[in-house]
């Protein structure tokens, strides 16, 4: 949202005679001190919306490609680009003082109104004072690649398992204060408070396959992992190497692929040790990757366990093909 200087100066003044005014109470809540419109834009403001990105960063050597930069937002350097706004309706020494003692009112309604800035219908309000606010601003093609990053911050470590579900108003969870890609490959984060963990993942939108892909100076390759079709699991620890097409560097030998999994044991039960469409979409399935900033023993989780599917595959396919008949 985008305020007129005319219109900021007519509201500010009028702020400042209400102020000053002869009927001013002391019953004047603060927030009938400043308009809505004021008000959400003094908040802009404190979350650093409009503010030149070389005030962020000064120079493209601190914020070079594929790197994350954490930081913490200096509470008087916001209050003071607030106070500086606010002045602009100060008339003359009267104002001013008025303002002056007004300001702690009004700096609480812009704290109410800066943590609930993101809050979802339905999610309670949250009071009291504005804690620190950090963030990080990312620089990576993953920006650009993935514009849904998803970013969880934790109060604490959280407890993860099968099923276990993080929503907006967990107690876990701490709010985002905002989440904007600056640039097309550039991405800030503000946090209401401290976080002891974050998390940074790919979109949860839809499925994707794929493989583990290893360079190597010019050469690539890449490997996938077995699951046991009775499970969905690679609790083998087998894996088969991925072949490419001869002269199509990175496009896969689908064919090839299909025969080293079913050797592997990637095929269903049954005479034939043939992959079917669904037994390949298992085998070649892969859950969005995360990355976790936070404590170092949990930045490099196991990932066959914490990805662990719910659902066997062959109990899916007798629910939904063989109403209940065991194959053989």
């Amino acid at each position: 949202m985008n305020i007129s200087a005319p219109l900021l100066l007519q509201t500010l003044q009028t702020t400042g005679m209400k102020l000053v005014g002869p009927n001013v109470g002391a019953e004047l809540e603060a927030a009938d001190l400043i308009p809505d419109e004021l008000r959400d834009w003094l908040v802009r403001l404190r979350l650093l919306h409009d503010v030149p990105f070389a005030y962020f960063v000064a120079d493209t050597e601190l914020l070079p490609a594929e790197s994350i930069r954490w930081f913490y937002v200096d509470r008087r350097w916001t209050d003071s680009l607030v106070q500086g706004a606010l002045s602009v309706g100060t008339v003359n020494t009267d104002d001013r003082l008025q303002l002056t003692d007004r300001y702690g009112e009004i700096r609480d309604a812009l704290d109410t109104a800066e943590r609930n800035v993101r809050r979802r219908e339905g999610d309670p309000m949250l009071a009291g004072g504005a804690g620190p606010i950090s963030g990080f601003i990312l620089r990576s093609r993953v920006v650009s690649g993935w514009p849904a990053l998803h970013v969880r911050a934790f109060k604490e470590e959280p407890t993860e398992g099968d099923g276990f579900d993080f929503p907006d108003n967990h107690p876990q969870r701490m709010r985002l204060l905002r989440l904007e890609r600056l640039a097309p490959a550039v991405l800030l984060c503000l946090f209401d408070g401290i976080p002891k963990e974050v998390h940074i993942q790919e979109p949860r939108q839809g499925v994707q396959f794929g493989v583990e892909q290893t360079v190597s100076g010019s050469t690539m390759s890449a490997t996938l992992p077995v699951r046991r079709p009775q499970t969905g699991v690679n609790d083998t620890g087998q894996f088969v190497d991925v072949h490419f097409r001869p002269g199509a560097p990175g496009v896969v030998d689908i064919q090839r692929l299909e025969r080293n999994l079913a050797a592997k044991g990637g095929a269903g039960p049954g005479p034939n040790p043939v992959l079917d469409s669904a037994e390949y979409a298992l085998q070649l399935i892969r859950f969005p990757y995360r990355r976790i900033y936070g404590d170092p023993d949990r930045l490099r989780p196991d990932t066959d366990v914490m990805l662990r599917p719910s659902v066997r595959y062959v109990t899916l396919a007798n629910a939904l093909f063989t109403a209940g008949v065991t194959p053989p």
